[in-house]
This record gives C-alpha cells, structure tokens and sequence, in this order.
C-alpha cells in the first residue's frame, strides 16, 4: 500500500467530482421550481467563484480539462493507447469496407461474364447441336477382353499329354510351363461410352481452337486410339504441341499424338484406358501367330494397340537397339525375347551369348544348352566374346564361300542335302596340325551350323569399360553378320549418343524404345519423339528396319517364376556345352605370348590325373573334371583341350559330348 498513491488518486477523484459537479450546473438545466440545481450545492459555488473571472466558455474549458485530468489520475488511462486502439479501429473498419467493396464488384463482373459465357455457349450448342445433326457418327470397333482366344494346334496338341515324358534337348519345352491367362467378364467398352469419349475428345479441342472431327475409334487392352480428321488448314503440329494440356484437361497421364497413319489421312491420337489389362506371356505363344512363324530366331513381343499378337524375326532385323528407363519394363522385356527363343528353338539351331555386366537379369539362364559360353559378367570378357564372333563370322563365310552359297539357311541345307545322299561335305578350309602326325589327322564333316545371338543387358556400362574396342567390334557384326547367322540384342538404360553412337545407330536400323525419360532419349532411339509419352510397365514403340513409323506394342508380362520353371525344364533335358576360347584372348590377337597360366597343359600337374580319370570313367566333361580335381574351370577346359588334341577325347559331337577314344590305363 502506497500513501502516496492514494493521495495522488484521492486529490484526482476529487477534482473529477469537482469540475462534474461545475459542469452539470453549468449545461444541465432543472425545473425552475426545483429546489437544487443539477450540480448541487458544490457545482453552484464552482460556478459562482470561476463564472465573474472566466466567464461561461472560459469556466467550462477549464472545468472540462480538469475533469479529463482527474479521470486520467483516478483511472490510470494513457492517452497514447487509447489514440492508438482508436485508431486501429478506424482502419479496420475502412479495410473491411474496402474489402466488401471490391468483393461486391468481382462479384458483379462474374456474373456478368457468366451471362456473357453463358449466352456465348448456348449460342455454340445451338450451332452445335445443329451441326451434330449432319454429323457422321464414327465407326467403332469393339473390343472385349474375354474375346475367344484362337489357340495353336501346339497348344492343343500339349493339352492331349504324351505317354512317356521326353526330355530331349531336341524337343522343345511346354508352353504349359507359363502360367495361363485368366479371363475376365469384362465386356470391354460398349459403343454408347466409346461414342461419348469421341464427342468429348472434339469439344476438348474445339476449346484450344482446333476444329477435328473423329472418324474412328479403336479400343485395345491398354490404350484406345480416336482417328481424327482434321479441319482443312489445321496443321498437325498445332495438335502434337497440345499433348499435355489435352491430357491435362481430359485428367489422364499422357496423350500420344501419331502424326501419321500409313495408308489413311487422318492422324491419330492415344489415350490411355482406365482399367489397363495385364497380357499374359503365355497368351502371346499360344497364338497361332508364333506357331505358324518358321524362323527359329521368332520373338513374341506382346499385343499391339488392338489386342492382336505381335511376332517379330531376328533374323529379318537382323540386329535389334532397346532402349528403356527403369521401370519402363525393359529387363521383362528382354525376358520375353529370349523365353521366345527357348520355346522356338533348341540349342541345335540357336545358340546365345549373354552379357550381363548387372550380374542380375541373365545370371538365371545360366546353365541352359543353348549358351555356348557362361553368362559373362567381366567386360573384358565381353571385348573377348565380341572378338571372338568376329572371328566365328570370318570362319562362316570362308565356309560359305567355298559352297558357293549366299547365307547361312543356304550352308546348312546344302550341308543336309549332302548328309542325305550319303555324300557328306569335308571341311574345305581344315588345315592340318603340323604339330602332329600326319596319318592321325583327317579333315572333319561339315556340321549345319546353329544362328548365335548376342545378348548384351547394359550396353553404356560396357562402352565404359571397354570403350572404342566393343563400338568397333559391333559395327563389323552388324555390318556382316547378317549372312553369317550371327545376331545382336543391345540393350541400355540411357540412349545417349555417347553410348548409342552414330557408328552404331547407322547399322542397326531396328529399334526397340520404353518409356525414356525426355524428348530427347526418344529421338536418340528411334528418331522421333513419342517414347517419353509411354505409360511404362511394358508399353514400347518398334521401329521395323527400314524405317517407316513405329507401332506401338504392349509387352507381355515375364514373371521371374515363369523364367525359372523354363530355364529348369532345359537345364533337366542337356547340359551346355561351352566353348572355352570365346572369353580368352586368342594368339593372333595377342602376340605377347599369353598370359598367366596360358602355358603347355600338358605339363599341369594334374593333367596325368585327369586323363585317368576320364579314361577310367569314360566321361570327358569339363565339369567332372573340374568337380573331381577341385579345380577351376578355365583349368580343367584346357585340360580336355588338350587331351583332344593329343587324341584321348573326340571332337565336341552336335549334342555336346565328347567320345573317349584312349583305353583305361592298366593298373599295377
């Protein structure tokens, strides 16, 4: 308690008493026969001591100061605050004012360009509607996913079953490996919705002032493409340019304009379907499509925009560029294609080279009878197996040549034909061991030779280990190898022009895009854009050699289940047999004398221990020899290398085993 401020307070009660009281007497009146006046006895004498000196404005100032001066003491109130409060009030309340003001006139302009829009799009319905009178309906091809499915006298024929199970390695495996298809009761697009989404594609362009009128439609399992007829003077790129603002309207992912329809005059323009349906790669081979293909290097890629199956010839190609980022599908895709050539052929008419710098997708087919060499995974290696195709296509058309014949189909039927009439053709360019004697060497038959098909997973990683060596090396295969039955699968994440070179590009007409990531990668692939507009998931373009446009395919859906019953199934019916020196540096390529470990095999320690072992069991397989003397496998291929050319063990026979010719050793 503060005395002080209780006197200060006291002394301003009082003077606010004091000047109220004056101040009621002076302004407030009261009946003229009241007794009192309004400020009371105390009010009557303030007035009458201040009115003679200050008269009645000068005394009301005054007392009115006091009474704010003893208000301001009594309560405590600060000025300041109360203007600033005033204030903030008073601009609120003109805010807010100004506010509603200008909502109020927004509002009315709405409504007078509602009015305006409003008048403006009745006046087009009208015009519309009269228009749509004279307007030829489009026609429409329906499509339904569980449309009977015309299946292959292969399929049907396994349906029936064997009574003994075969597993020949001349005998090709079961599509009944794959898993089926199921069918779905869905009925697909009725002609009434497919109708409606013409009507809505051409209001949607008439909003970006471009007239067209739809012709066709034709639904497929994954897209649906509207032919259009645009109106005279409508230029084509005005459409391609309105891609994503089209597909931004109809809230779809992506619109895929095709500038040109071969054989009509109408573009074509791609929209995604709702529901997208998953195509089986059983479906695929099932068709008659793949089994009435007699090439043995046929490829099922999957379904094109309508549903139909599309079948592909490697050998027609004869090389094949695929480009594709992650998630686009592409490593399924590749599945696809040589699952095709496992189900087509046996190892006796296409043999593989698989490159997997990943060490991921082709590790799984290693093992199978068609490779002719483990899956590599050292790109050294690979310039090694690329070298040594070279040198394969080099030895064939010597071959060819000296038969007179154009190709490889010319070679081994010409080969056949001899076989037949008991006349087998001798090896015409067979040059004798002068190492050896001459009286144990003859020339050997020719053998039909099988087509090879290099499969490289990840061509940038290569051409970034390698370099120029492998882009010289696959510009001499894709320039010759065509007749010599020699093929190639390049395959990359990224087709950027330092790894798809022009050297490259300019000899492998035959393309193969996913979903790239920009405009960029697409014209790289294929020449064109269009491939960043892809939906992923298996979606591609194929670009057919010599040029033209691209189709659009929906690939067909590899699971790794799938792969792995198919690869088992071949692993049970032969074993591969390899040839060792595709991933060695051959003599001629390296004159420095080899390198370590590359010396006599006759003098390994080992080798007197592998001979009899083999003549003991009778079995010349690299890989008993390497399991029973635990070592490794380049070693112990030498090894039967060596035993061939010193006349223990045969040639490689077409099945892939070799014949011991040399007598058990006696024992003591």
């Amino acid at each position: 308690f503060s005395w002080a401020l209780f006197g200060f307070k006291s002394l301003g009660l009082i003077l606010l008493v004091v000047s109220a009281c004056g101040l009621a007497t002076l302004h407030f009146e009261v009946a003229d026969d009241a007794s009192y006046m309004a400020g009371g006895m105390l009010g009557a004498l303030v007035v009458d001591l201040s009115t003679p000196v200050l008269a009645v404005l000068g005394t009301t100032l005054v007392l009115f100061a006091t009474f704010l001066f003893g208000l301001t003491i009594t309560a405590a109130i600060s000025w300041l605050d109360f203007i600033d409060r005033v204030g903030a009030t008073t601009l609120r309340l003109i805010s807010g004012t100004a506010e509603k003001f200008d909502k109020w006139l927004e509002d009315r302009k709405q409504a007078v360009a509602a009015k305006q829009r409003l008048a403006s799009r009745k006046k087009v319905l009208d015009i519309h509607i009269e228009k749509e009178k004279k307007r030829v309906p489009p026609t429409i091809k329906t499509f339904s996913t569980n449309k009977a499915v015309e299946k292959s006298p292969r399929v049907e024929k396994e349906r029936q079953g064997t009574l003994f199970a075969t597993t020949s390695v001349r005998e090709l495996p079961a599509i009944g490996l794959l898993d089926a298809w199921q069918e779905t009761n869905d009925s697909g697009f009725s002609k009434e919705s497919l109708e409606a989404m013409s009507k809505l594609l051409e209001l949607k362009l008439k909003d970006f002032g471009i007239v067209i009128e739809v012709t066709a439609v034709n639904p497929g399992p994954v897209i649906t493409r509207f032919e259009v007829q645009p109106a005279p003077g409508v230029k084509v790129s005005r459409i391609t340019n309105l891609a994503k603002d089209l597909a931004r309207s109809l809230a779809i992912v992506s619109v895929r304009v095709v500038e040109v329809i071969p054989g009509k005059t109408v573009i074509g323009i791609e929209i995604p379907n709702e529901k997208r349906e998953t195509i089986q790669f059983s479906q695929v081979l099932s068709s008659p499509d793949f089994d009435l293909s007699t090439s043995p290097l046929s490829m099922a890629l999957g379904h094109d925009i309508v549903g139909k199956p599309v079948i592909v010839d490697l050998g027609k190609m004869p090389h094949l560029l695929v480009a594709g980022t992650t998630g686009s599908g592409k490593s399924v895709g590749i599945n696809a294609m040589i699952l095709s050539l496992l189900f087509k052929s046996t190892p006796e008419h296409v043999r593989l080279i698989m490159i997997d710098p990943k060490m991921l997708e082709l590790s799984v087919y290693d093992g199978i009878p068609h490779l002719l060499t483990p899956v590599i995974t050292d790109m050294k290696d690979a310039a090694n197996g690329l070298r040594w195709c070279v040198a394969e296509m080099e030895r064939r058309y010597k071959l060819m040549s000296a038969l007179g014949v154009r190709n490889l189909a010319g070679f081994n039927k010409k080969v056949e034909d001899a076989k037949k009439a008991g006349q087998p053709i001798i090896d015409p360019i067979w040059k004798a061991d002068p190492t050896l004697l001459q009286d144990d060497q003859s020339a050997p038959e020719l053998e039909a030779l099988p087509s090879i098909v290099v499969i490289v997973d990840e061509l940038a990683d290569m051409m970034m280990v390698v370099g120029k060596k492998v882009e010289e090396l696959i510009a001499r295969i894709a320039q010759k190898a065509r007749a010599a039955g020699i093929h190639l699968i390049l395959a990359t994440q990224r087709p950027s022009v330092d790894v798809l070179t022009g050297l490259i590009k300019a000899n492998i007409p035959t393309r193969l895009s996913f979903m790239v990531q920009s405009k960029v990668d697409s014209r790289t692939i294929l020449g064109e854009g269009g491939a960043e507009q892809l939906l992923g998931h298996g979606d591609m373009l194929f670009l057919p050699p010599g040029g033209g446009v691209p189709t659009r395919v929906h690939g067909a859906f590899v699971s790794d289940e799938e792969v792995h019953r198919v690869v088992a199934d071949w692993k049970e019916r032969g074993t591969p047999v390899y040839i060792e020196s595709i991933t060695r540096v051959s003599d001629e390529s390296d004159g420095s004398g080899g390198s370590f470990g590359d010396g006599d095999e006759e003098s390994d320690a080992l080798y007197d221990e592998a001979v009899q072992f083999v003549t003991e069991t009778r079995k010349a397989s690299i890989s008993s020899v390497q399991r029973k003397l635990r070592i490794g496998y380049n070693r112990a291929a030498r090894m039967i290398e060596s035993m061939e050319a010193a006349g223990v063990v045969s040639e490689m026979g077409n099945n892939g085993s070799r014949e011991v010719l040399a007598p058990p050793a006696p024992r003591d």
